[in-house]
């Protein structure tokens, strides 16, 4: 059994829930909503990701014959809370917003329903691989929004909080809009198109940049970027210049440029007018190095001519909203309503369900987040994906994920579009969800 998979993979309060349920007998069916409750302050709105992964962890659980066995000589559990963990295998059932949907504060992504202990177990893993997945997600989609009809590539698994970040990382991007990536195992897991050129290394390593050009054009004459900023852009684009023709005889064409360092925007208009006066019209001008949305916008506002962008820590860690304030609560259980009313964390009570409403050339004009079953105008968003367990459709191929997530950037009103800060996605809480909170507060004494 992988870390990934491992249903250790947890926090221990989970357990000692557990335990506390059945040992109370509490093991109806509960629904849990996994939501974020506010957006950050630089996002308009957010792009769910990982559903996918949430559906194989959900799958593949179970606690291995070793792992049993740890638990058990912990001392921590009885033996026949051991002997249900044993058998655990997940029954219930979700529904949730396919990946690449938009969605808004408040509005469950996710939502799973099973009995009480088992929906608590895997509240842990299923945020971490949500959340992380739908943060970055929602990164990527606002760099290609700010980058229109550019080439966009993940470049941040080196700075990535750990490597399972930074595979998942490329695969949100490639939902989102991005290119590819890379990371090759994003590749071979997920089919995630890679890219790479060379590093200055390499560069370095030899006494002569040209030189050094000349090398990795023979060795890898596909595809050819060649990067130009060692020691001096310019200088290394009229290299590039003069070497194209030796290796056109050769058969191998300089595909493009790269750039990682300095003015980004001025360095590449003085590189487009050497190559175009070289006759390398064709050779494209490739940019990475601190690049995010601000830098995409600023350069499309100059018409820099930058036909592609590699986006590393800005896109894996996304420092500007590292973390999205997200939770997955307790909604119903044993068919009743449940609503948590701590200051600044009040929830929503019931199984929720949220409609869309678009305009007659499919805009967006707003959200209603409702009680399930209470019909609206709109398309509901939450659908099901599993029931007894397994899931009631094949793994979606990534390409009608991105296929659908660029739908959903094309029906952004066009503020969202334009990632202005100061406007707010209009989302209205129908009056049956208000009465239904009503109503649990004065069951509870709230």
């Amino acid at each position: 059994m992988t870390l990934e998979s491992s249903p250790l993979l947890t926090d221990l309060y989970q357990l000692n829930m557990m335990q506390a349920y059945l040992d109370c007998g509490m093991t109806e069916e509960a629904s849990f909503e996994f939501f974020a409750r506010k957006l950050p302050s630089r996002r308009g709105f957010l792009m769910v990701a990982g559903l996918e992964q949430a559906i194989a962890f959900l799958e593949d659980l179970r606690f291995s014959t070793d792992e049993i066995d740890w638990l058990a000589g912990t001392g921590r559990f009885g033996k026949d809370f051991i002997d249900y963990l044993a058998a655990l295998r997940f029954t219930g059932e979700v529904h949730a917003m396919p990946e690449g949907s938009v969605c808004f504060a408040d509005e469950p992504m996710l939502r799973v329903t099973a009995p009480m202990p088992m929906a608590q177990l895997v509240e842990t893993r299923l945020i971490n691989i949500v959340h992380y997945q739908t943060l970055i997600a929602s990164k990527a989609a606002r760099m290609v929004l700010a980058a229109p009809g550019k080439m966009l590539v993940d470049f941040g698994l080196r700075r990535a909080h750990g490597a399972e970040a930074g595979l998942l990382a490329a695969r949100a991007s490639y939902i989102a809009g991005f290119a590819g990536s890379a990371t090759l195992l994003a590749n071979r897991r997920f089919g995630v198109p890679i890219y790479g050129t060379m590093a200055h290394s390499f560069v370095q390593a030899h006494d002569d940049e040209s030189a050094a050009f000349a090398d990795f054009a023979h060795a890898r004459p596909d595809g050819l970027i060649l990067l130009i900023d060692t020691f001096d852009t310019e200088a290394g684009a009229e290299k590039v210049v003069a070497l194209a023709p030796k290796l056109r005889q050769r058969g191998i064409a300089v595909r493009g440029v790269r750039l990682d360092s300095g003015d980004l925007g001025a360095h590449a208009v003085a590189v487009r007018r050497i190559l175009d006066a070289g006759g390398l019209e064709d050779t494209t001008i490739f940019a990475s190095g601190g690049v995010d949305e601000d830098v995409l916008q600023d350069i499309a506002a100059a018409a820099a001519p930058i036909d592609g962008f590699g986006i590393g820590t800005a896109l894996s860690v996304a420092p500007d909203a590292a973390a999205l304030d997200c939770a997955y609560k307790l909604q119903e259980y044993a068919g009743i309503a449940r609503r948590k009313r701590s200051e600044g964390k009040a929830t929503w009570p019931g199984r929720k369900q949220v409609y869309r409403s678009y305009s007659p050339g499919e805009g967006m004009l707003g959200d209603v987040l409702t009680v399930d079953g209470d019909a609206q105008d709109g398309k509901p968003l939450l659908q099901p994906v599993m029931r007894g367990g397994r899931r009631l459709d094949p793994t979606p191929e990534l390409d009608a994920l991105r296929a659908r997530a660029a739908r959903e950037l094309l029906r952004l009103p066009a503020p969202l579009r334009r990632l202005r800060r100061d406007f707010v996605y209009p989302v209205r809480v129908a009056p049956a969800l208000r009465t239904l909170a009503d109503e649990v507060d004065r069951r509870t004494g709230a």
